[in-house]
């Protein structure tokens, strides 16, 4: 590694963006301080009494530090079954690893896996159930795949004439909007829709957008509600009560989680089998940093990239006062400049890569060398388009 790409990383491992939540009039609260659609039982528990109800849940579903699910069965109400997206009920599965349908073990009911066999409920899985209730955990980027189960539950839903609820809880990073807008032609499950990578908005409200702008096969039967939140706005910062999911353990996780997600797609660790996930960043490669990790086999991650491997990088979550300041867009100079560093030994991207980025445009960018100012410059027209779309849906200021 010559002179000027150690230069190189050692402004990787310094350079972060940030916006001090002060001059931006963000507010940082606990959990706790505002109300969640599913601590609102006075609404909506009387819209499932004498139902057969379907919940759309994992560990994250709580009702204060109750669960829902035995919060709805103390109040007499009839659950026949539990949906699981990807992580399992449980939340304790590996990224991309199928889930297989089970009973749970406290309640006898039957746990139905969103993440295995199929995506989308089947009318056979439907069969018992009156309503269904979604109350999922979101983190506001398009990849993280609960807004795609989202979808696929209000799309069966409709076709089956059954009414859906949506429990709305915070959404982290609702505080900006950036990232490319999805191409339609790189549609999968980490991207369904044509929204940049952090869309701003809870999953209530995007629940609003998917019925609204007609992403499912028979919108006109859809019976949609949202319970929405109170005590909360988009400038509000909320660190998760719940982990919601074995990866993301930590504030600071969620909210480098945008901008490193990316690195999933290359040949780069985001520290997977180590206590640091998504908040770390190195290749066995990068031997000036200044960070060493070696990923283990671990629960939510049994298989790491680099398993057993020493890895040099940075430990990213450590910048100054980052309590107190916040990641303002995503950051692409990471990106960029471990481009920089290690594509002349080895192929940098891979195949993943343009699924999480919902375009090969911006690998291409990456590539030809194009400049930070310049790639975000080439999103602001769809940024543009989608924020006039996004304003239709909001329920929040």
């Amino acid at each position: 590694m010559n002179l000027n790409k150690i230069a190189l990383f050692l402004i990787l491992i310094l350079s972060t963006s940030i916006i001090s939540a002060q001059s931006n009039n963000l507010k940082l609260v606990e959990y706790d301080e505002i109300t969640t659609g599913a601590s609102q039982l006075d609404i909506y528990i009387k819209l499932l009494k004498n139902k057969k109800v379907a919940i759309v849940a994992n560990q994250a579903s709580q009702v204060k530090n109750i669960h829902l699910v035995d919060t709805l069965l103390s109040s007499d109400i009839n659950i026949t079954k539990i949906f699981c997206p990807e992580h399992g009920f449980r939340g304790t599965a590996d990224a991309g690893k199928k889930i297989d349908n089970n009973i749970d073990s406290t309640t006898n009911i039957p746990i139905i896996s969103l993440y295995g066999s199929h995506r989308e409920p089947t009318s056979n899985d439907l069969v018992d159930v009156d309503i269904v209730l979604f109350d999922l955990q979101d983190v506001g980027t398009r990849f993280y795949t609960y807004i795609s189960t989202l979808t696929y539950v209000m799309n069966a839903c409709a076709k089956n004439n059954i009414p859906i609820i949506v429990l709305d809880r915070p959404n982290p990073n609702a505080y900006y909007i950036d990232g490319p807008v999805l191409e339609m032609e790189h549609t999968s499950f980490v991207g369904l829709h044509p929204v940049p990578v952090v869309y701003g908005m809870t999953i209530g409200e995007y629940a609003m957008l998917v019925a609204g702008e007609k992403w499912i096969t028979e919108p006109d039967k859809l019976n949609l509600q949202v319970i929405p939140l109170k005590n909360w706005n988009h400038n509000t910062i909320v660190k998760l009560k719940t982990k919601p999911s074995p990866n993301l353990p930590n504030w600071q996780s969620v909210f480098l989680y945008p901008s490193l997600c990316f690195f999933e797609g290359t040949i780069m660790s985001v520290g997977r089998g180590t206590d640091y996930p998504f908040q770390i960043l190195g290749h066995p490669s990068y031997l000036t940093g200044s960070y060493v990790f070696t990923p283990k086999s671990t629960h939510g991650a049994t298989n790491p990239k680099y398993k057993n491997q020493r890895c040099f990088g940075a430990y990213l979550a450590d910048a100054p006062n980052f309590y107190n300041s916040l990641p303002q867009q995503i950051n692409l100079f990471w990106l960029i400049n471990s481009y920089e560093v290690m594509s002349d030994s080895t192929e940098f991207f891979n195949s993943y890569f343009v699924k999480l980025a919902g375009t090969d445009t911006l690998q291409k960018q990456i590539e030809n060398g194009l400049t930070e100012e310049e790639i975000r410059k080439s999103w602001q027209p769809k940024l543009n388009d989608f924020k006039k779309i996004r304003n239709k849906y909001l329920l929040y200021p």
